[in-house]
């Protein structure tokens, strides 16, 4: 049988140990200070009738492209067969400025069956006002191909997705996002993982270097006051917060998912006292065809086919075991080894014992 190999002790390797200390810079991000979204609907050329098949978007598209170099022609007359309908999108990092570079995705919107050997014609990139923060163009970078005959009958190989491309630099900031690192005279920590522990002690550990300066707010935010003669360097002020270690506090929890049959469970999940069962239950079910011939030389009868089903259903006997109570994840996992069950049991198992009161932790499946 399977042991328990697909859980991962996250954290302390015994009950009495410590987590490891992180950096405030790795667990929290700063209010005002965020990465923004763009994105933005182009064309892309050349692709040697691997293009979209004229559909009304992608067509006017063109005529409108055409029109903006003074060039007027009827949508009606266009074909499309080398030029593809995309949509861009990028993430824009905090305090870029203007003249800095974006990578950016490309994927195609339309009944293109390859973007490969494509360029990007201009494309501005809008933000969530409408605004245009950024302009990408460029040849794209596609991590895959598709090739084959298109007749009746052709064999056709595909590798990953050939209508999704990079372009490594291919977008230039055209105009910078404003950011508020302070506000009235504080800066405020957000916890990536809010909780009402972990932000308590994060206020600890500044206040132990800075005296009187950081207060928790809420599970997410740590409030921390700049202090006098920092107020023109507040990033020199931030940076250096940023350094103090905090032991963050993690919670009981276990995520199971049953569709890849991993589960992942935290150092501090403990099990009450309880007694599991766990049988198998297997039904076979064979199909195989009776040939009933009639004697040699006989006159009479004709060749017959039965078709017979043969079932059987073996159950596995298992007892009753009782389990101590386990105070540590590595308990637990050696009681549910020593059941013998694979990591499909088990999780049928832990909901048992959560639906019983047994199991003192969050249980989460995905």
């Amino acid at each position: 049988m399977a042991r328990l190999l697909f859980i991962l002790l996250l954290g302390c390797t015994t009950a009495s140990s410590f987590a490891v200390a992180s950096r405030i810079k790795d667990l929290v991000m700063i209010s005002g200070v965020r990465e923004n979204q763009l994105v933005g609907y182009g064309l892309v050329v050349g692709l040697a009738g691997d293009g979209d098949k004229d559909p009304l978007y992608t067509i006017q598209a063109v005529a409108n492209m055409l029109q903006r170099f003074g060039i007027t022609v009827p949508a009606s007359t266009l074909s499309s067969k080398n030029v593809a309908a995309v949509v861009v999108t990028a993430d824009i990092r905090p305090y870029m400025r203007s003249g800095t570079r974006l990578d950016v995705t490309v994927a195609a919107m339309g009944d293109a069956k390859s973007l490969q050997g494509g360029v990007l014609l201009q494309t501005p990139l809008l933000g969530a006002d409408g605004k245009t923060y950024a302009v990408a163009q460029g040849a794209l970078a596609v991590g895959g191909f598709s090739a084959g005959s298109s007749g009746g009958g052709g064999a056709n190989v595909q590798k990953n997705h050939p209508t999704v491309a990079q372009i490594a630099g291919g977008a230039i900031v055209e105009a910078e996002i404003p950011m508020q690192l302070m506000q009235d005279g504080r800066v405020n920590f957000l916890l990536r993982e809010p909780d009402f522990t972990s932000a308590a002690r994060m206020a600890e550990a500044i206040n132990k270097v800075y005296p009187d300066l950081a207060q928790a707010v809420d599970p997410t935010t740590v409030s921390v006051k700049v202090p006098p003669g920092w107020e023109g360097t507040p990033v020199d002020f931030v940076a250096r917060v940023e350094s103090i270690e905090v032991t963050p506090d993690m919670a009981a929890r276990i995520i199971i998912n049953e569709r890849t049959g991993t589960i992942v469970a935290t150092s501090n999940i403990k099990i009450a006292a309880c007694a599991v069962a766990h049988g198998e239950l297997t039904i076979t079910i064979a199909s195989s065809l009776d040939v009933s011939q009639p004697a040699p030389f006989s006159q009479t009868g004709s060749t017959t086919v039965t078709p017979r089903t043969d079932t059987k259903v073996t159950e596995a006997n298992s007892a009753l075991i009782p389990l101590p109570e386990m105070p540590s994840i590595e308990k637990v996992a050696a009681a549910l080894n020593a059941l013998g069950v694979g990591p499909r049991d088990v999780m049928s198992i832990f909901q048992a014992m959560k639906q019983a009161g047994a199991l003192q932790a969050e249980l989460i499946l995905r």
